[in-house]
Formats: C-alpha cells, structure tokens, sequence
C-alpha cells in the first residue's frame, strides 16, 4: 500500500525525512519534493520507505549518469545534483555536530572537486559465475556494467581488459589502484595463477594474491605536496586523489608556521599527512598498525630524503604518549576513537588537534568529549566520495 509524503530534511545513509505519525526514511526523494512511497520495513519507532513516484519534483532532481544506478548499491545520489548533494550533506553534518556533540558550529564552505571519473582505486566483487561488477544494494548478487562513471579511465580499461582476458575462477574480489601505474590484489579462495599472470601482461605492474606479491613491483606511485607518494595494494588512499591533494595542502598551511613543532599522526597510513608536515620542517611521529601501509610509509621517507619523520608500528590503543606534541593528528576509521584513545589524547593536552572524519555522527561523539577542554575552531566539509551518501570532514581544535 503505498501514501503520498513530503520530504522535509535530508538523513545520513541516502534518505530523507518525512513523518506520518512517527519518523519516515524515505530512499530517493529530495528534501522539499512531495513524493508516492511505499513501506518497505517497519520499525517500533520509525519505518523505511521507497520511493514509487515523484508527484512534485525538486529543481534539483536531475537524470542519474549511470545507466545501473538504483540496481548498484554503490551510489545513492546520483538524481540530486551536485550542489543540491552538496548543501544537503552540509546540513546532516551540522544537524550531527549540533544534535550529537552539543556543537554549535558552521561547517566552512566544502572541499570539493570532480562528480565524475575521480576514483583512483575502486574494488569489484566476482560472482560464483565468474561475473565482475558491484554488489547490488543490501545482498550479494553482482551487478555488471560495462564501465563506472565514478572511476578514472586507466580503471575503467584494465576492467574490461580483465572481463577479455582474465579467467575468474575462484576469485572473489578484484581491487586496482592507479598512480603513475596500475596494481591489481585479487582475493580468493585458492591460488590462481593464471588470473595473476594473465593480468600482469594486461599492463597491469603489480600483482597480489591475498597477502603475498605475485609479481611486479608491488605499489603504485601519487604525488602529494610535491613529494612522491606510493601505496602496496594492501593500503588504503583517498580514491579522490586530486581532492585529498587540496586537503592535505589546507591542513598543511594551516598549521604553519610548523618547523621545529612536534606532530602526533596517529592512524598515519603510508604518510598521507606525515610527509608534507615533515618536509615543512616538523618533527613527526607516524603511528600507524597496518604493517604494509607502515612499509610504504618507510619507504617514501627514504625516497623523499625525510629524516625527520619517525615510523611506529603500533595500533592507536597500544601506544604511549610519553612526550609532549604541539599538535595530534586524528584520522581514524568510520567508528571513530576507541573510548581509550579519545581519553589518551584529552589527558596529553596538546596545544592543537585536527581530527579527520569519514563519520559525522561518531566526529560529533569524539568532539563533545573533548570539548570541555578544547574548543572547535573550525569545522571543513570534504567531499571525497560525490554521489554517494558519505560525508567527511576536517574539524580543527584549540586549547583552552
């Protein structure tokens, strides 16, 4: 049975809200649009709802450019347009930091950049069958497509490549990479070694299987802040490579002057902050637990000539603030700090915080507990995955 709605307010995860009684998640309708719904879950609280018809459009309601968006569950913004996705995502991030953080507090203008063709690394799901393409949204059944519009070109064309050539069998996944060069990790239930060797003479430079290098050299190389910046296929980078450039330049300038300052980067990565405070002349220390992501680390300190980062192969729990630093780098995973890393970092007092989010619900959970001894400064919405639900933000502290 369906009911007609209107949409009032955009939510996290792709919906908007309209209430009948109680609260209703609606998939694909524009806050403002009154839109044909049918329930589809029901909840004690609330219920979920999909859209059957638009019956007043949004100005902003525009064609999908993916001919399997609403089959595929990696997007779910496709139908808004980019400066509507944008000002919605900034009001679930202020709602989040306001009603979860008791932050009051305007998000700055957003870290933006391409809509389109902007991954540099994407991860592709295989079927029992052989097929290659993304999961359908909320099962396990593969979607196919011919290419993505959100990939670059090099990814798009090695994926065709491989569905020419590569046989498939046993694999589960397929994750590409691109920088100056193309590494492929294939993840399976048993070796294939044809599949690796196949890929190898597609032009691909590295290739892995599970945990170990089936040949090639095994990382591919970026560029951040002017330095040279390479990852194994074991380590995760911003797929937005050209906007995490202007991020990092941002965090960079604004902490200047840093030369002769004392930088904390936990969940450091390959270096991604480390490198360009390092190379301004700060003294860092780089925690981070992936022991490939620590390695490429090591080696774009030594490719770059910085001597004076230090590596620390340790996961943020288990290391210990024994030294004073004038400013900790946060850059934790989607649920956020551990109660004890949050309560290690507000005991250490650094004069400077910049915490880096990919969650604005648990960003508003760390900052409330840390404001009742740093103020927010500043909050930066950054949009690293456009046309999706997700929402990142840099949120800078001061103490008091």
């Amino acid at each position: 049975m369906s009911e007609v709605l209107k949409s009032l307010a955009p939510a996290y995860g792709g919906y908007s809200i309209a209430r009948d009684g109680k609260v209703i998640f609606i998939r694909g309708a524009i806050p403002g649009e009154l839109v044909e719904v049918e329930i589809v879950e029901k909840k004690r609280d609330y219920s979920v709802a999909s859209v059957v018809s638009v019956v007043e459009p949004s100005e902003d309601r525009v064609e999908p450019g993916c001919p399997v968006f609403g089959i595929c569950g990696g997007c779910q913004l496709q139908f808004i347009s980019y400066g509507r996705q944008l000002a919605m995502k900034r009001e679930i991030l202020r709602d989040s930091l306001t009603r979860l953080g008791g932050i009051e507090t305007e998000p700055g203008a957003a870290f933006s950049g391409s809509q389109w063709n902007y991954r540099h690394r994407a991860q592709f799901k295989v079927s029992r069958q052989g097929e290659i393409g993304f999961f359908r949204e909320s099962t396990r059944d593969v979607v196919v497509f011919d290419e993505c519009p959100l990939m670059i070109g090099e990814i798009n064309d090695m994926l065709q490549k491989i569905k020419d050539t590569v046989p498939t069998g046993g694999l589960r996944e397929i994750h590409i990479a691109s920088g100056d060069s193309l590494t492929a990790l294939l993840r399976g239930d048993a070796y294939n070694e044809e599949a690796c060797r196949k890929i190898g003479e597609a032009g691909v430079s590295g290739v892995a299987f599970n945990d170990a290098l089936a040949g090639g050299t095994g990382y591919v190389t970026l560029d951040v802040a002017g330095l040279k910046y390479s990852i194994s296929p074991w380590t995760f980078f911003q797929a937005h490579w050209a906007l995490n450039r202007n991020v990092v330049d941002f965090i960079v300038d604004s902490l200047q002057p840093i030369q002769g300052g004392r930088v904390l980067d936990l969940y450091a990565g390959a270096g991604n902050f480390s490198l360009p405070l390092a190379a301004h002349g700060a003294e860092v220390v780089a925690v981070e637990e992936n022991p490939h992501a620590a390695d490429d680390a090591a080696r774009n300190l030594e490719v770059n000539g910085i001597k004076n980062c230090r590596i620390i192969r340790s996961s943020a729990e288990r290391y210990k603030l024994n030294r004073k630093f004038d400013v900790i780098i946060l850059d934790p995973p989607r649920p956020g700090l551990t109660s004890e890393v949050a309560k290690k970092v507000i005991d250490h007092g650094a004069p400077g915080i910049v915490y880096v989010s990919c969650n604005p619900s648990t960003l508003a959970r760390d900052l409330k507990k840390m404001k009742d001894k740093y103020d927010v400064e500043s909050v930066h919405q950054i949009d690293f995955f456009p046309n999706t639900f997700h929402i990142e933000a840099a949120a800078f502290l001061r103490i008091r």
